[in-house]
């Protein structure tokens, strides 16, 4: 365990549906060189970083896939990674991923870590996919996440990142206590992800005043219950006329807000993240080995 490290998330804002995969590059790499400028050692972006959030179309299979990175990192994407193993940073992103095996493509919602030396350590694919399948002509934009993305198949892996142990989440997975529970068994010190969250919702529209609130809860409760630093980076602002979530944050294991953008727009946030804090959590409040029942939870995990 490193102890300390700078921690932090660079929130994106709006990517129209015209931007160039080079022209979003750019933008991310004046983040990358902000968190530099402040000495961070790890830097979060957020969920399909590369692009606009395209599931709110429905769109024909030519169209779909420039949407997708068949490599990573590809042509446009490498100065990223190049700058980042010049600058000595590490960075969690997400991206739409295409694959193709026996002849058939794969589509996943997918998030990398990336060591201070530009070189992918961790992978991870969206299992909590939230929307629908089916064009929707009520709802003012869609959600089609679940057209096109399979679930993830990676699991929830944890992985030595820098001298610390990362996990990773993707959006609406943090809702879901059960991403956390995975990842703090696994003794992950950094939970991190990055979402594209709409503040209206059109099947519950009542819950739109709260999107803000659910969203920090998740953040905060996630950190608390398994004792680790968690981070979120958000794409927000009105992209393509939908207002996506800000309030990109980063909160210490004791549930505490540490640091939260107040923009809608591009935005670095930094803190100090002391490994050492987890430690407060897991060997006193909630020592897994001490206090956990897991016997009974068995409907947990029940189909």
């Amino acid at each position: 365990m490193p102890g300390k490290i700078i921690l932090a998330v660079g929130q994106q804002g709006p990517i129209a549906r015209s931007d160039s995969r080079e022209r979003v590059v750019a933008r991310l790499i004046d983040m990358l060189k902000q968190a530099a400028a402040r000495k961070a050692d790890f830097i979060v972006f957020p969920e399909l970083a590369f692009t606009t959030f395209f599931p709110r179309w429905l769109l024909d299979e030519a169209e779909l896939d420039t949407f997708y990175e068949t490599e990573m990192p590809g042509p446009a994407t490498r100065p990223l990674f190049e700058l980042a193993a010049e600058l000595g940073i590490g960075f969690s992103i997400g991206f739409a991923e295409l694959v193709t095996e026996g002849g058939q493509k794969r589509r996943f919602n997918t998030a990398i870590a990336v060591d201070r030396t530009g070189r992918i350590v961790s992978k991870y694919r969206k299992i909590h996919l939230p929307g629908h399948k089916e064009y929707e002509a009520c709802r003012p934009f869609q959600h089609l996440e679940k057209r096109y993305f399979e679930p993830g198949d990676l699991g929830f892996p944890v992985d030595d990142v820098q001298g610390f142990k990362l996990g990773q989440f993707i959006c609406n997975d943090r809702r879901w206590p059960e991403t956390w529970r995975v990842m703090g068994l696994k003794g992950a010190e950094l939970i991190c992800g990055g979402y594209n969250t709409p503040t209206h919702f059109p099947p519950v529209p009542q819950h739109d005043h709260l999107s803000s609130f659910h969203h920090l809860l998740s953040m905060q409760a996630g950190a608390y219950q398994n004792g680790a630093w968690t981070a979120a980076a958000g794409k927000t602002g009105i992209e393509e006329n939908c207002m996506l979530l800000g309030h990109s944050c980063i909160v210490a294991p004791t549930g505490e807000l540490a640091a939260v953008t107040t923009t809608l727009e591009d935005e670095v946030i930094t803190t100090v993240a002391d490994f050492e804090r987890c430690r407060e959590i897991r060997d006193n409040i909630f020592d897994f080995a001490l206090h956990r029942r897991p016997k009974d939870y068995a409907l947990i995990a029940a189909e």
